[in-house]
């Protein structure tokens, strides 16, 4: 790359490189971790670049080709909580990469689908493990749902809501009392 490349000359070699080293491509190859490792320095040096041509850019950590816009107005519609706008905006977007699935997981929890929401965004941080932004929300989800499970699941146990324990004293209750209905009530 030229020292005065254009912008859009800029854009055009990241995208090259992008294809070139996306981890997607070294799925189950052994250098699947050095084109990963590649790919943040290609990141670095493009919003470097772009930072210095004035052009300010969103620091998600993603391999993003798609354009800066298009996934900033997401954001800006799940910041003013118009979630189906961002839906809307979301899939007009041709471009699924992680950011994109992390996008959808977001707007997913929030409608209150955490099931859907947890995959888009656990799929998300497997396309892109090296982003803070990802793993911090797949924790805080993973955290939630112990904090929830562990509470349900921990919960103290009454004697009185014991089935046999409420029909051994409708049956006291029976025998000692006749108001009760007479002698009808057997035992379970």
């Amino acid at each position: 790359m030229r020292e005065n490349a254009s912008l859009e000359e800029i854009k055009r070699a990241y995208r090259e490189q992008v294809k070139k080293y996306h981890p997607d491509k070294y799925q189950d190859n052994p250098l699947r971790e050095l084109a990963e490792e590649k790919l943040r320095e290609i990141n670095e040096a493009y919003e470097y670049l772009l930072k210095n041509h004035g052009q300010g850019t969103y620091s998600s950590g993603s391999y993003s080709y798609g354009g800066y816009s298009e996934f900033q107005t997401v954001r800006d519609y799940i910041m003013r909580n118009d979630f189906y706008a961002a839906e809307r905006e979301l899939n007009k977007i041709n471009n699924r990469n992680d950011e994109w699935f992390y996008l959808m997981g977001i707007i997913y929890v929030n409608r209150g689908n955490y099931s859907q929401g947890y995959s888009y965004i656990k799929r998300a941080a497997e396309m892109n493990p090296y982003n803070e932004e990802y793993r911090d929300a797949l924790n805080r989800l993973n955290n939630s749902y112990r904090n929830y499970n562990t509470q349900y699941y921990n919960a103290p146990r009454r004697d009185n809501d014991d089935c046999c324990q409420i029909c051994a004293w409708l049956y006291c209750t029976d025998c000692l009392c006749e108001c009760c209905g007479g002698d009808f009530i057997s035992c379970c």
